[in-house]
């Protein structure tokens, strides 16, 4: 059995050292935002906490239009140029950066200028939080880049270090300003995390690249348009229930929403360090080590991904009764039962579209799908959220995410095979 454990050891070495600090490295990223949702919930009545929630969703919605897939598609060409072009390897950051300040800015005027007339009374909140369209893009962009390159340790080490510095100031900012505070926190943890990449990166060659631009920009559109695809079968569920007044619910959508979060987490991971030698297979016509490794990766996840299910639907509800029982509802119960059905084909759609069809450059399957099943989500949320009221949203989810993730398998498989 050691001998075993020690022969998958030293032939997955390089793997399984930057899957580590990659976990440490979003940790520190993820963690703050983790810490500043829980103040939230405990500091915050659950009608606050709701707005909160529904702000952050516009937020995040506008920030899909300032990266717009950039920060994606910057660590394929990473990886790629890292593997066959250095001199182009030299030039990826300043011409992403351009284009990633440039959308920003477009955004935020936009903003600016007709915010006030769609937001009505949410509109201060999102002004709060307006630098967040900048500087989530930027680090965004800062971390697709580190990745392609391998730079997982540096990575993680210094998000890791401010995610711990940045817990003093997001705790006196909730405390003393509540639901201001935490926009602000967020704001700020970003702004100090790009400065510290900026430095941690080190030359910055500013030669503009019509070209490149041209490249990183049309391989953009794809993932932009599927990350906004992605936003109207998930995210946008938290608009509808705010337009109908379910403020409070989405609350109780959010937290399980986090849950889900966190225990993807790993899977999204270790996607994100499986992707660059996927890249460099593809990239050297090697694709039946491509398809070896995909049929590798479906056996092993998805039984641990049913195992995840179980365990979530017996452990999560304790949880919630136990640190936050003012949520511990009929309602969320409901849902908690319904998603965990969910939970398997998730961990599967999360695992696959990282590591595997945005590293080989299908990323339009996942675009075209999610863009479908997005009308659909929409359009069958209205239906049964006036048929049974809050808990329609999640059947709804269960049915076009379970659908979309099966036909984006069913295709990649297809599509890699043919090669």
């Amino acid at each position: 059995m050691l001998n075993l454990f020690s022969s998958t050891y030293f032939s997955h070495k390089e793997t399984i050292h930057n899957f580590t600090w990659r976990f440490l490295q979003i940790f520190g990223k993820q963690g703050i935002s983790f810490f500043i949702f829980i103040l939230c919930a405990k500091l915050l009545t659950p009608y606050d906490f709701g707005i909160y929630n529904y702000t952050l969703a516009i937020i995040f919605f506008l920030i899909i239009f300032g990266d717009f897939g950039i920060s994606t598609a910057t660590s394929k060409y990473v990886a790629e140029y890292n593997a066959t072009d250095k001199n182009k390897l030299k030039l990826v950051l300043f011409n992403s950066l351009i284009l990633t300040i440039g959308l920003g800015t477009v955004v935020t005027l936009l903003v600016i200028l007709f915010g006030s007339y769609i937001l009505n009374d949410k509109y201060i909140y999102v002004i709060y939080a307006l630098p967040m369209l900048f500087l989530a893009p930027i680090s965004s962009l800062y971390d697709g880049i580190f990745r392609g390159l391998k730079r997982f340790k540096e990575l993680a080490i210094i998000t890791f270090s401010i995610g711990l510095l940045s817990i003093v100031f997001v705790y006196l900012l909730v405390k003393n300003y509540g639901l201001i505070g935490a926009l602000i926190s967020q704001s700020l943890f970003y702004l100090v995390l790009v400065l510290a990449l900026f430095i941690l990166y080190g030359n910055l060659c500013f030669q503009f690249d019509r070209q490149l631009i041209k490249i990183i920009f049309n391989y953009s559109l794809v993932i932009g348009i599927s990350s906004i695809a992605y936003f109207l079968y998930s995210r946008v569920d938290i608009i509808v229930l705010g337009y109908y007044g379910y403020v409070e619910e989405i609350g109780y959508y959010e937290l399980i929403n986090k849950g889900f979060e966190l225990m993807f987490l790993p899977f999204a991971l270790l996607a994100q360090v499986v992707a660059p030698d996927i890249t460099t297979y593809f990239s050297k016509k090697e694709y039946s080590k491509v398809r070896t490794k995909f049929n590798f990766f479906t056996k092993s996840i998805i039984p641990i991904a049913i195992l995840m299910a179980i365990l979530f639907y017996l452990i999560f509800p304790l949880i919630i009764k136990v640190f936050l029982a003012e949520y511990y509802v009929e309602e969320m119960l409901i849902a908690i039962f319904i998603l965990s059905f969910l939970i398997p084909a998730k961990i599967w759609g999360v695992f696959q579209t990282q590591s595997f069809i945005v590293a080989t450059g299908f990323a339009k399957i996942v675009a075209i799908t999610t863009f479908l099943g997005g009308i659909f989500n929409v359009i069958l949320d209205i239906i049964f959220i006036n048929l049974i009221g809050f808990t329609g949203v999640f059947w709804v989810t269960l049915a076009i995410h379970s659908t979309s993730i099966f036909f984006v398998t069913v295709w990649f498989r297809n599509s890699i095979g043919r090669i």
